[in-house]
């Protein structure tokens, strides 16, 4: 099955959480690519199977921030 992901992709996943963060929609890595896609396509990806993680910004203990994934249908 073939599915078409309509998004922005970005050279960096910082770049990616950095604009999602402030345009809305949500941060995700599909292939090796950092991209931007709407909500509602990310939660279309997610009831067609398609295998991708979103990207987060998590602040660590010591005041460091680092991108992190959560896996979707891995």
């Amino acid at each position: 099955m073939t599915i078409d992901i309509q998004g922005i992709e970005f050279d960096t996943a910082d770049e990616a959480v950095q604009y999602a963060e402030a345009g809305g929609g949500r941060a995700v890595l599909l292939d090796g690519q950092h991209l931007v896609v709407a909500t509602t396509e990310a939660h279309r990806m997610e009831e067609a199977g398609v295998e991708f993680a979103y990207l987060i910004d998590h602040d660590m203990p010591e005041g460091r921030h680092r991108i992190m994934t959560i896996p979707v249908n891995d």
